[in-house]
C-alpha cells in the first residue's frame, strides 16, 4: 500500500556476524538473492516471511557507518524522486530497476534524514 514501510536493509561490514546477531536474537533465518552488483541476503522472520535484506557496505567507502535503510512503497517512483527535490529535499541514488523486486530510489529529506522509496514490481494501482 502506497505510503507505507513496506522493505527495510541493513547495509553491515560483517554479513557473517550481523545474521548471527539477527538468527540468534529475533530468531531470523537467512537465504541467498541473486543480485546484479553482488552479495544479498533475505532475512527471513520466524513464521518464515521476508523481513529485511541484508548487504555487505562498499569497503572503499570509509565514511559510512553500517546501518539499517527503511523503504516506503509509492505508486509512482519518478514522481516521488520529483517530489523529493520539489520539497526541498535530494536524490542520493537516482530510480534504479531490481529484476524480480521493482524499482527504488534514496533520497534524503531537508533535514538530513535518509529513506528508501520503492515501487515493488507486485505492487497493485491505488
Amino acid at each position: 500500500m502506497s505510503g507505507r514501510f513496506n522493505w527495510n536493509e541493513l547495509m553491515t561490514n560483517d554479513i557473517a556476524k550481523a545474521k548471527a546477531f539477527y538468527g540468534q536474537t529475533l530468531g531470523w533465518t537467512f537465504e541467498p538473492f541473486p543480485m546484479p552488483d553482488g552479495e544479498y541476503w533475505i532475512a527471513r522472520a520466524p513464521d518464515g516471511t521476508p523481513t529485511a535484506g541484508i548487504m555487505p557496505m562498499d569497503p572503499q567507502d570509509t565514511e559510512s557507518q553500517p546501518g539499517w535503510l527503511s523503504y516506503v512503497q509509492v505508486d509512482d517512483l519518478d514522481r516521488a524522486v520529483s517530489a523529493t527535490t520539489a520539497g526541498g529535499g535530494q536524490v542520493l541514488q537516482p530510480p534504479m530497476d531490481i529484476p524480480n523486486v521493482g524499482r527504488i530510489a534514496v533520497v534524503e529529506d531537508p533535514a538530513g534524514a535518509v529513506l528508501g522509496l520503492m515501487k515493488p514490481v507486485s505492487a497493485p494501482a491505488s
